[in-house]
Formats: structure tokens, C-alpha cells, sequence
């Protein structure tokens, strides 16, 4: 089921992040996941929504401006601070929300991405308790909800909803002008740090490249056709690349530092160790490191499945493309009017080994070997 449906035919107002169900899930389910969100996370204002033509629900999740500033708080998120107040970015606080900027205007103080990261971050944290269970999904006490079902299908969906007026506004100012900067504070805004960080680089990337471009170019032009010339031509061109690719690399530095502090993330600590994947399993422990609780597998199990199960699962699958490789080695000796049947075999081939491979490996990650 596609997202766009859920967008462009369900008026629903006021809502952030959007949860899909698929189409066979039962009362029980919607219930007892609907409880838990409104009990374990009271900040959040959930409704109910049943898509007619998919026959699909959907839980519609938002949340109120004093619950978004203290959910600011609980993550530490960092927003720009009044000039008389030092100015700069500070991570937000509910004690002093006086001293940042444009505190005051409710609508305007969270960005849509902020707004979606605090509710998702809420909804990925919520814990289950010990013995908790929902149908044959047995829960291990602390841990994610929401992950383990979105891992075992039971959520189909989970992901924040676009501003079309926002969209609209980036399509002129950035997808359809020519020749213009790109206005990387909206992209910041909208999508975030890491999204406008990436598309930072990948325009300074392409303004690069116009230098070795426009040096090649010229360099290709006054060679002579004789060898030595163009011995000569490709060992500047060489040196020419090499000086390009260190100034290249330290301009970024300073650029990609320059972009880190004006949005926030320059000095912003190591982020903390991320929860385990739902699919991983093991015993609780308390971390060695961390004095935390967490989610321990022992080694010498993970090293006896990798030498018992995923060594000969590999060895198997290249034994495999080898025979068939050999085999389509040997059709090529048919008559000329079937030498074009080998190529064919060989695509099919290679598609359906696709599909295998990315089982067999989605079945070994899961098993916590790769």
C-alpha cells in the first residue's frame, strides 16, 4: 500500500507521523498496541483512521506544543538562542525556554522534521514490560515495542508525513531553478542535518569538478598526436589530480565545518549507543562498559553458526554459480542459430540468483552472522 494514498485522501489535520496496519490485522492487535501508546506515551495524541478502499487502519500521531517542548528537552535537541542571551545553539531546555528564539510562535518553533523526530523518538522507546506478549510475539522485558512489530509485520508502515506547502515551495527554490544556489537552510529545516549535509557536499562535489574538467579539456586540445606528448599530457594531468584531490578534501573540511556549527551539530556529543536490531537476541546483562543494562549473545555461538551454517551457505551458493557458469559455458558449442540462447539462460540466471542470494542473506543477518 502506497503512503500517497494515505496522504492525498484522508483529511486528517494536525498529524506528524503516520502508522500503517496491513489490511488483515485484528481488533485485538489495534487495541492492545492503541493502549499501550496512550499509556506508556501520554504525550501523544493518536487517532484512528480506516482507509475504504484498502480496507487498511492507521494510527494518525501528533502531539501538542508543551509536549513537543518537553519531548525537545528529554533529546537534548539543540535550536538557536536570543542574541541577548549569547546567541549561538544550545540544546533545548524547559526551565530556560525564555532565552531561545522564537520560542513564543507555537506554530513556527518546531520545524516539521523536529516536530516528526521528537514523535518517533517517543514512539521507538516505548518498552514493554516483563512477560508482556501479543499473540505469539513474546516481548524481553525493556524491550522496543514498536521496532520488534514493525520487524515482524505486524506493523506495515511507520513514517513521517510531508508538509505539501513546504514541498512546493523547495520544488521552485530548488528542484526547478537553474543556475542558482541550492537553499540549503530550507533542505536543513525540512529534512534535516544529515539530508542537507549530504546534498552540501554533493553541490561542492560538482563545483569541484569543473576545475579538472575544464584542465583536461585544455590539456587535450594543445596535445600534440604523437606518443610523448601524451605520455607528458597524462603524467601532469596526474599530478594536476592529485594536488586537485587534497586542496579538494580540505576545502570540505573547512566547508563542512562551516555548515556543522551554523546548524547546530559542530560540538554536539558522540551520540549514544543505538538500541539492538529487533530481530537480535540474547540475555540481559549489565554492559561492562556502559554499567547499562543491555541485550548480550555469547561469541563462541554467533563463531560456531558462522563456521556450522554461514561458511557452507556461502561455499554452497559459489559452488553453485560456478556449475551453472560451466553449464552455459557449454551451450555456446550449439549451432549458430542458438548461440544467442546461452546469453538469455545466463540473465535468467542471474536474476533468479538474485533473489535467492538476498534471502539467503537477509535470513543469515537476521540470524546475526553477517
Amino acid at each position: 500500500m502506497s503512503h500517497k494514498a494515505w496522504m492525498k485522501t484522508v483529511p486528517t489535520e494536525n498529524c506528524d507521523v503516520l502508522m500503517t496496519f496491513p489490511d488483515s490485522t485484528d481488533d485485538h492487535t489495534l487495541l492492545w498496541l492503541l493502549n499501550h501508546i496512550r499509556l506508556g506515551i501520554p504525550e501523544l495524541i493518536v487517532q484512528v483512521r480506516h482507509h475504504k478502499h484498502t480496507r487498511a487502519y492507521a494510527f494518525f500521531v501528533t502531539a501538542t506544543y508543551e509536549s513537543l517542548l518537553r519531548g525537545a528537552d528529554e533529546i537534548g535537541l539543540r535550536k538557536p538562542v536570543k542574541a541577548e542571551f549569547g546567541g549561538g545553539m544550545r540544546s533545548f531546555s524547559c526551565e530556560e525556554d525564555y532565552i531561545y528564539e522564537n520560542i513564543e510562535n507555537e506554530l513556527g518553533f518546531f520545524s516539521s522534521q523536529e516536530r516528526q523526530n521528537i514523535i518517533r523518538y517517543w514512539l521507538e522507546n516505548l518498552r514493554a514490560k516483563q512477560g508482556e506478549s501479543l499473540h505469539n510475539i513474546h516481548f524481553l522485558e525493556g524491550q522496543p515495542i514498536i521496532p520488534e512489530l514493525a520487524a515482524r509485520g505486524v506493523i506495515q508502515q511507520l513514517f513521517p508525513l510531508h508538509e505539501q506547502r513546504i514541498l512546493k515551495r523547495l520544488m521552485k527554490s530548488w528542484v526547478q531553478a537553474v543556475c542558482e544556489a541550492q537553499p540549503l537552510d530550507d533542505i536543513c529545516d525540512y529534512f534535516g542535518v544529515k539530508i542537507a549535509m549530504y546534498f552540501a557536499w554533493l553541490g561542492f562535489y560538482t563545483s569541484a569538478m569543473v576545475y579538472p574538467a575544464v584542465f583536461g579539456s585544455i590539456l587535450y586540445t594543445f596535445t600534440d598526436s604523437d606518443q610523448t606528448s601524451q605520455d607528458i599530457s597524462c603524467v601532469v594531468f596526474a599530478i594536476f589530480n592529485v594536488v586537485w584531490a587534497t586542496l579538494f578534501l580540505e576545502e570540505w573540511k573547512r566547508r563542512g565545518a562551516e555548515f556543522a556549527y551554523k546548524w547546530g551539530t559542530l560540538d554536539t556529543p558522540a551520540e549514544s549507543i543505538e538500541e539492538p536490531r529487533p530481530q537480535f537476541r540474547g540475555m540481559k546483562r549489565i554492559s561492562p562498559v556502559t554499567s547499562t543494562e543491555e541485550f548480550y549473545y555469547p561469541p563462541w555461538k554467533r563463531l560456531l553458526f558462522q563456521s556450522l551454517v554461514s561458511l557452507p551457505v556461502c561455499l554452497a551458493c559459489l559452488a553453485l554459480v560456478f556449475l551453472l557458469m560451466l553449464g552455459c559455458f557449454q551451450l555456446q558449442e550449439l549451432p549458430r542459430i542458438l548461440r544467442f540462447l546461452p546469453k538469455i539462460i545466463l540473465a535468467v540466471i542471474v536474476t533468479a540468483c538474485d533473489e535467492l542470494y538476498k534471502k539467503v542473506a537477509l535470513w543469515l543477518n537476521d540470524m546475526g552472522v553477517l
